[in-house]
C-alpha cells in the first residue's frame, strides 16, 4: 500500500486549499483514510477520517468542523480534504494515513495514530495572516 499526499502550499487566511491523497495497493475495498497534521513544536493530531464504502462514516476534529470536508473519488482511489476559511493555526504538515483492512468499528479511535497501518509523506500547508 502506498499513499501520496499533495496539494499543500501557501495561502492567506480565509483562503482555501484542497489536499489529495492518492492510494494504491488496496486489495480489499474496506479501508479508511485519515488526515493528520503536525504544526511546529506540536504533536501530530487527527484532522479527519473517512471510511470506505460499507462504513461510509466521516469524522472531523472539532477545530475543523464546518471548514474542512473530506471526500473520495473511488474511481481514482483518491481521498480529498477540502479546507476552507483557513486560519494561521491550520499551518502544519499534513499527512494522510490508511487503516487497512478495517476490522472493527473505530469510532473516536480514528484519532489514534496507532490505529493506522500505512502513512504517506506529508505536504506542507502554510496559512499567512
Amino acid at each position: 500500500v502506498q499513499l501520496q499526499a499533495s496539494g499543500g502550499g501557501l495561502v492567506q487566511a480565509g483562503g482555501s486549499l484542497r489536499l489529495s491523497c492518492a492510494a494504491s495497493g488496496f486489495t480489499y475495498d474496506d479501508f479508511a483514510i485519515g488526515w493528520f497534521r503536525q504544526a511546529p513544536g506540536k504533536e501530530r493530531e487527527g484532522v479527519s477520517c473517512r471510511f470506505s464504502v460499507g462504513h461510509d462514516n466521516t469524522y472531523y476534529a472539532d477545530s475543523v468542523k464546518g471548514r474542512f470536508t473530506i471526500s473520495s473519488d473511488n474511481a481514482k482511489n483518491t481521498v480529498y480534504l477540502q479546507m476552507n476559511r483557513l486560519k494561521p493555526e491550520d499551518t502544519a504538515v499534513y499527512y494522510c494515513a490508511a487503516i487497512y483492512p478495517v476490522v472493527a468499528p473505530y469510532g473516536e479511535n480514528w484519532r489514534q495514530e496507532s490505529e493506522y497501518d500505512y502513512w504517506g509523506r506529508g505536504t506542507l500547508v502554510t496559512v499567512s495572516s
